[in-house]
């Protein structure tokens, strides 16, 4: 006697709708991003140009940077909280430095806070097993109090933004900002090292699971040195950009940018448990971050009211995700 297969019954059409993001994380955020886009359009037609279109992705670049850094150390369950402090340090000394020095020396100096943090952090993370959250917020803490003494040498000699810097932060040419010369190569150096080298698999094995990674014959202190190493560098050339876009160097320049950037990140899918991520949907997250913010300036809302507005589309927009992600 010959028995046929049994079907399975289709699935609901909910149930395929979210299999179908979950198999394609990007999807949402995408339909997300041009959602915001459409509300803005509608609230204020004719917005939408060519002119803002470039201004968004000025102010979206040094966002997606920073959360790039935030990406990374979470694939390894980690957090930075330092590279608000390094990007303002970096800035503020090359403005400080290109005064009196020649711009190659000056951009040196302005780098060197940037390869002393990630270089403490690392060491703080990765051999003396401080938890990342605890020990960027110290080395955070002590840049900034750094930064204020190292202001009072210099307030005499005042501060001036490099001609360099003025044209990559604000300059258009054919219609493209000029930051995406600097931007695209970083972005897909980032994406090619996640997810074609051996350190990128690295940072995944070590996000995922520890343990196993070390028995493996992994030197995990040396992986997470050199995580928070170019994680500080990357935050370091950001200062540098964001100075010549926002043209006003002071001791908070790119602090209001952290938390975004953590944001950014969650937002575009990475796990802060480690092991689940990717840099793509990180830069789609800073888009919507900043197309976000625009609406609501565009909408007069009161400041507090913004951030609570802020706070909880983030928190919808990541719970949503998570869901979709862990129903797979």
């Amino acid at each position: 006697m010959s028995t046929s297969a049994i079907t399975p019954p289709p699935l609901p059409l909910g149930r395929r709708i979210k299999r179908f993001m979950a198999d394609r994380p990007l999807v949402p955020l995408i339909i997300l991003l041009v959602i915001l886009v459409v509300i803005l359009q509608i609230l204020r037609p004719g917005i939408v140009n060519e002119r803002w279109i470039a201004n968004t992705i000025k102010f979206a670049i040094p966002l997606a940077i920073l959360a790039g850094c935030q990406t990374m150390t979470m694939l390894t369950g980690g957090i930075d909280l330092s590279v608000g402090t390094v990007a303002t340090m970096s800035a503020f000394i090359m403005a400080t430095q290109i005064v009196n020095q020649d711009p190659a020396v000056a951009f040196l100096l302005a780098m060197m806070p940037a390869v002393l943090i990630g270089l403490v952090n690392g060491i703080g993370v990765g051999v003396f097993r401080v938890h990342p959250l605890i020990m960027t917020l110290g080395t955070s803490l002590i840049g900034t109090g750094c930064l204020q003494v190292y202001q009072r040498t210099v307030i005499a000699s005042g501060a001036k933004i490099p001609d360099f810097l003025n044209w990559l932060g604000t300059g258009v040419t054919y219609g493209f900002p000029n930051a995406l010369l600097l931007f695209v190569p970083l972005a897909v150096l980032i994406v090619f090292t996640l997810a074609r080298t051996g350190f990128g698999r690295l940072l995944y094995a070590v996000g995922d699971n520890e343990r196993a990674t070390r028995l493996s014959g992994v030197q995990y202190w040396q992986v997470i040195t050199a995580l928070y190493i170019v994680s500080s560098l990357l935050a370091g050339i950001t200062g540098l950009l964001y100075i010549g876009l926002i043209k006003a160097p002071s001791l908070s320049l790119a602090e209001p940018l952290v938390l975004p950037s953590v944001a950014a990140a969650v937002i575009g899918g990475t796990s802060i448990f480690g092991g689940r991520g990717g840099y793509t949907g990180t830069i789609i997250g800073a888009l919507i971050l900043t197309v976000l913010t625009t609406l609501l300036t565009i909408l007069q809302m009161p400041e507090g009211a913004r951030r609570i507005l802020f706070g909880l589309i983030v928190l919808f927009v990541t719970a949503a995700y998570l869901r979709i992600v862990e129903d797979r």
